[in-house]
C-alpha cells in the first residue's frame, strides 16, 4: 500500500452511474487520488489493476451479478488488492460469495458520504491482516514441502554414496551455494536424477 498520513490513497473506483460515484468521490475528498472506470471485466479489469495499482478499489453498483463476483475471484488471485463493494439492493447467498471471492467489505444500502472513507480504511487494514495470514500459511506449506524433499534427497545420497546423514545434507547445501540454487531445487534434482538412473 503506498498511503501514509502526507499520501493520498490511489484509489479505483468502478461504477456506472455518475451520481453515485460522485458520492464516493466527495467522501474522500483530500485523501485520494480517484480514478474511475464505468464498467470493467476480467482482462481489462486486471489490465486497469496492474498499470494504476490502486490502493484499494471500490465497486459500487446496485446489486452484483455473478461475472462480476467471478472478475474479483481472478483479482484476487492473479493481483490481489483490498476491494469495497456497496450495493443498493442485497443477497445474502451473493454477499458469501463476493466475501469468498476476495471482497474485503460487502456494504448494503449505506453509501453515504459520510461513510466511504471509513469503510475504506477498515478493508484496507482487514485485507493487510488477511494477506498476512495466507503469507504466513503459505510460508508454512512451501518449509514443510522443502523438509520433506530434503529428506528423501538426503536419504538417496545416504544410500546411493553411502554419505552419512549429516554428510548428505553438507553435500547439499555446498551445492546449493556454488550453484546459487536454493536448497528445495538441489533437492529436487537429485530426486529427478535417481528417479531417471532408476528407470534405466
Amino acid at each position: 500500500m503506498s498511503e501514509t498520513p502526507d499520501t493520498p490513497l490511489i484509489v479505483l473506483l468502478i461504477d456506472s452511474d455518475p451520481t453515485r460515484a460522485a458520492v464516493v468521490q466527495a467522501g474522500l475528498h483530500d485523501r485520494a487520488v480517484v480514478r474511475r472506470a464505468e464498467e470493467l471485466h476480467s482482462v481489462g479489469l486486471l489490465d486497469k489493476i496492474n498499470e494504476l495499482q490502486p490502493d484499494v478499489i471500490i465497486i459500487d453498483c446496485e446489486s452484483p451479478d455473478r461475472d462480476t463476483i467471478e472478475n474479483l475471484r481472478t483479482v484476487a488471485r492473479e493481483n490481489p488488492k483490498p476491494i469495497v463493494m456497496f450495493v443498493e439492493n442485497g443477497d445474502g447467498s451473493l454477499a458469501k460469495e463476493a466475501v469468498r471471492a476476495g471482497v474485503s467489505a460487502y456494504i448494503v444500502d449505506g453509501l453515504s458520504q459520510s461513510r466511504v472513507l471509513p469503510v475504506i480504511e477498515i478493508a484496507i487494514e482487514r485485507f493487510r491482516m488477511v494477506d498476512g495470514l495466507w503469507k504466513e500459511l503459505k510460508k508454512s506449506k512451501d518449509d514443510l514441502e522443502t523438509r520433506k524433499l530434503v529428506e528423501r534427497a538426503k536419504g538417496i545420497l545416504m544410500d546411493k554414496r553411502e554419505m552419512t546423514e549429516k554428510a548428505a545434507y553438507d553435500a547439499m547445501r555446498e551445492s546449493s551455494m556454488i550453484s546459487g540454487k536454493p536448497l528445495k531445487l538441489v533437492a529436487e534434482e537429485i530426486i529427478s536424477m535417481a528417479d531417471l538412473l532408476g528407470k534405466v
